[in-house]
């Protein structure tokens, strides 16, 4: 890859770690001025740390707004949160939590940077997933908020590209990352007679994450949007993905389900 002739600022939001970190790593490389938003710091000393929480809404928008005062070239949100749990007994607390990491602050950090984008335009890359096409088994919170982050990006695209903003929704398959090791996973107790179909999804998804790209293969993908002149709505990351998503939309919808049933062992 090329070198950046001028510095550029980036904002990620959850950048000490998987996507996000490696995202940073690229971007303060390639010489970009990178700010990190997230509870624990980016262990770069080119990077810049605010820490914030994204579901505290107003640190979240404190910090936001101290990243973007100085100027913003492009905002990525990477944060993230899954939860493997039956929707009869899924917990109340948990999946508020999993929408405010995974939806409500990506609209915040939306709100926050759009102001200071509008006079000179920019780019937003929302991390989104190809979870958000095909329900994850016993995953469904985490399907269901990347299905709306996805709308999002595709309603925001038509309001902002007036203003030279660009937005687009970032589709990864499995990726391996520690994303997969820190997902809050039922108890048997809590899962009741759903446990072995869970545990059986749980693995089948872990196996996909940890043989799936190498986050720097998505940082990679992030950082050809961030220089494309026209960035797409929607990017699906690696041919594999973009072929499967492909076909899970010409096949008949219970067919499409019956075929995702068998990639989870169900």
């Amino acid at each position: 890859m090329e070198k950046t002739s001028f510095k550029k600022t980036a904002i990620v939001v959850g950048g000490s770690s998987g996507i996000g970190y490696e995202t940073c790593l690229h971007l303060s490389a390639l010489g970009w001025n990178v700010v990190n938003i997230s509870r624990t710091p980016c262990q770069n000393p080119k990077v810049t740390n605010i820490c914030a929480d994204v579901t505290h809404t107003d640190e979240f928008r404190s910090a936001l707004t101290t990243a973007a005062n100085g100027g913003i070239s492009a905002l990525i949100y990477s944060a993230g949160f899954s939860m493997a749990a039956p929707i009869e007994h899924a917990k109340q607390e948990d999946f508020r939590y999993l929408f405010e990491v995974n939806f409500f602050g990506a609209l915040t950090a939306l709100q926050t940077v759009i102001p200071f984008m509008k006079q000179r335009g920019g780019k937003i890359i929302l991390v989104s997933s190809l979870g958000g096409d095909l329900p994850v088994i016993f995953d469904s919170f985490y399907s269901s908020s990347k299905a709306a982050l996805e709308m999002l990006c595709r309603a925001a695209y038509g309001e902002l590209k007036p203003y030279n903003i660009s937005v687009t929704a970032l589709l990864p398959g499995g990726t391996a990352t520690n994303f997969t090791f820190k997902r809050k996973v039922y108890s048997d107790e809590e899962n009741k007679t759903y446990s072995k179909s869970v545990n059986r999804a749980v693995a089948a998804l872990a196996n996909m994450e940890q043989s799936g790209m190498s986050p720097s293969q998505v940082a990679d993908i992030i950082y050809n949007i961030l220089n494309s002149d026209k960035p797409p709505v929607i990017k699906i990351c690696g041919v594999k993905n973009t072929m499967f998503r492909l076909v899970s939309r010409v096949m008949p919808e219970k067919l499409t389900l019956k075929m995702n049933d068998r990639m989870y062992n169900q």
